[in-house]
Order: structure tokens, then sequence, then C-alpha cells
């Protein structure tokens, strides 16, 4: 892998979520560079640059990341506490995008750190839509922090 600047980390287990996202950010041109981790597993790794990930390094972080919650092997929230919890980490933005009608999982997460939080549309114009204002949100018009890549 390059280390070209990934601009989304997009953390979805859902094959037709996944192709949905990607469409509509990239009909937007408002990425280039998104990687899928299918699982929390996945995704901790590319974000600590360890198991499959390990050629990456910190210094070269998403600048967003969509994080879906109910995912396999290590779930949305414990790659959230794990990704707040880590001064070289935590100063990248999470949007929880999922499909989770649960209040607990709203206060959970914004408990934890995340940015925003946002239930997905099922409406398919309405996903798209969503999508691209997060993607011109966070990339576009936020002022990002400069992460920390002391190790």
């Amino acid at each position: 892998m390059t280390q070209r600047q990934i601009e989304i980390l997009l953390v979805e287990d859902n094959k037709d979520d996944v192709e949905l996202t990607l469409h509509a950010l990239r009909k937007e041109n408002l990425a280039n560079n998104i990687h899928v981790a299918r699982d929390g597993e996945e995704a901790l790794q590319f974000l600590f640059c360890n198991g499959a990930h390990a050629d990456r390094t910190f210094d070269h972080p998403p600048k967003l990341v969509l994080l879906d919650l109910k995912l396999p092997k290590v779930d949305g929230m414990e790659v959230l506490k794990r990704l707040k919890g880590d001064s070289r980490t935590c100063t990248i933005p999470v949007v929880i995008l999922t499909s989770s009608k649960e209040e607990r999982d709203l206060i959970q997460g914004y408990g934890l750190g995340a940015n925003s939080y946002i239930q997905k549309p099922v409406d398919f114009d309405q996903f798209r839509n969503t999508v691209k204002n997060v993607g011109f949100y966070w990339l576009l018009i936020n002022q990002a922090p400069v992460p920390n890549t002391a190790a």
C-alpha cells in the first residue's frame, strides 16, 4: 500500500451500504482515496498500523472515519473507544453512520467521543444525499486539528 493520504476510512460490513456510500462520495468528487474495512478488527489494524496494515504509519491518518456500529469481530463502539482513547488517533473525526435507532447507542457513541451520529436513511436518494452532505462538511468545510503523530 502506498502512503497516499486516505481521506476516508469507511467501516461497514453491509455490501450494499458500502456501494451506496462509495457511489455518493465519488459522484460528488468528495474523496478519491477511501479505504473500506469490513469489520472492526480490520478497522483497528488500519488505524493502529498493525496486522494486515503494518506497512502504514501514523503520519497518514484518515481525514474522516465513517463508522457503522453493528460489525463482526469487534463492534463499532469498541472501535470508537480505542480510536478516541489513543493520543495518536483521538483527533480523527468519527461519524457514526448506523441503522441503529437505539437511544443508548446514541448516548454511548457521543460519550465515547463520536463527532456526529447519523441514522442511515432507508430511502436511496436520502442516503446518498446524507453521505454527500457528511463528506462535504467533514472534508471541505470543517477545519480538522493537526494529528498527533508521536507514537
